[in-house]
């Protein structure tokens, strides 16, 4: 009969392995685990923990939300160094919250650097209280705007801002800091310009589209004035790389320019009437300026040219009784903004409104 003998490597331990493993990683048996549970920690390691739970439960839609999250740990990452040294005796707890707390630190001193008040010069505070605040301009960025290529300057009454057909417009745009500008067309007054107004805002829209134009108005300082002037070509590459303060141009450009038509029908109105009408702007009085001076530097006589410009205005529609010409057709809609072709702005006639004759 045939029988294995038990062989005695059979109940050795395989080569290559120790039974000291146990002593390095000792494993507790499932009959005596968590049977004797460690004593509660100190009071420092709980209050550690709570300032960890105030911080991430801090909402986000909370204007300072990160600066209290990054103060909240690094005052919890303390507590932690504290504890593991006054009452736990261990270096590498001490170590990993001394790393922590160094970052969290790092952190909320960039943050608190980005708070800080940022001081505006006083004679630009006003631009920035009237135009640009209001429409959450950063201050840092606001002194970014103002504080590199742009310069301020200074008109004694009766100098010449710019020149009717001899200043280029692609040079410079300005805002007004202090006192008034008169704007005429070949002698004619045509409207002023006051304190927080750009000066030369049609002409920056107009060379947009044209370059290599000259001015088509004379502006001379009626009061000694003071204006903040941007170079043209730098201002442009800055709002380039700025996507948000490029709109934020687009849009006190084209309100500037609309205040100014309402100066055209209104030769009285002043700065504080024109701080009333900010909120009542029309549609309708989105024109650009461009076509405005060249409606009326196309007449060759300069009161027939004027006068060509007010017949399509609010204010002399009660003083010069309207062509036939100049009705608008009923089947004509509302000339939008970005309409460009005649098909987008005409309605197509309806069948109904041509009759064919049948030849016999």
């Amino acid at each position: 009969m045939n029988y294995t003998e038990s062989s005695p490597l059979a109940e050795s331990p395989a080569v290559g392995f120790t039974p000291k493993l146990e002593s390095i990683i000792p494993v507790p048996s499932n009959d005596t685990a968590c049977e004797n549970w460690r004593e509660i920690h100190h009071l420092v390691f709980h209050v550690a923990n709570i300032f960890f739970a105030i911080g991430l439960v801090i909402p986000t839609t909370l204007h300072l939300h990160m600066i209290l999250l990054r103060g909240m740990l690094a005052i919890g990452c303390s507590f932690y160094i504290m504890w593991a040294t006054l009452y736990r005796c261990a270096l590498d707890i001490v170590i990993w919250n001394s790393v922590f707390l160094g970052v969290n630190m790092l952190h909320l001193s960039y943050l608190l650097f980005k708070k800080r008040p940022v001081k505006i010069e006083k004679e630009l505070n006003g631009i920035y209280r009237r135009l640009f605040e209001p429409l959450r301009v950063p201050p840092d960025l606001f002194r970014r705007l103002t504080g590199q290529f742009c310069v301020i300057q200074t008109l004694t009454k009766g100098q010449t801002y710019a020149a009717e057909d001899k200043t280029s417009v692609d040079d410079r745009l300005s805002i007004l800091l202090k006192g008034r500008m008169k704007v005429s067309y070949r002698g004619h007054f045509l409207h002023n310009i006051y304190p927080c107004a750009f000066i030369d805002s049609p002409e920056f829209r107009s060379t947009q589209m044209h370059k290599g134009e000259k001015f088509q108005v004379t502006i001379v300082a009626d009061d000694n004035c003071r204006y903040l002037c941007w170079s043209r070509e730098r201002l442009t590459y800055f709002l380039e790389s700025e996507p948000f303060l490029y709109e934020i141009f687009r849009y006190l450009i084209g309100k500037d320019i609309t205040n100014k038509l309402y100066s055209l029908n209104d030769p009285t109105l002043n700065d504080k009437k024109a701080k009333k009408l900010e909120h009542k702007l029309s549609l309708c009085t989105q024109i650009s300026m461009l076509e405005m001076r060249n409606s009326i530097a196309s007449s060759s006589d300069s009161e027939d040219g004027l006068h060509q410009f007010l017949r399509g205005t609010p204010s002399a529609s009660s003083l010069h009784v309207s062509s036939p010409h100049q009705r608008a057709s009923a089947k004509m809609k509302p000339i939008e903004e970005g309409a460009e072709d005649d098909d987008e702005v005409f309605e197509p006639a309806s069948p109904k409104a041509f009759k064919v004759r049948e030849l016999p």
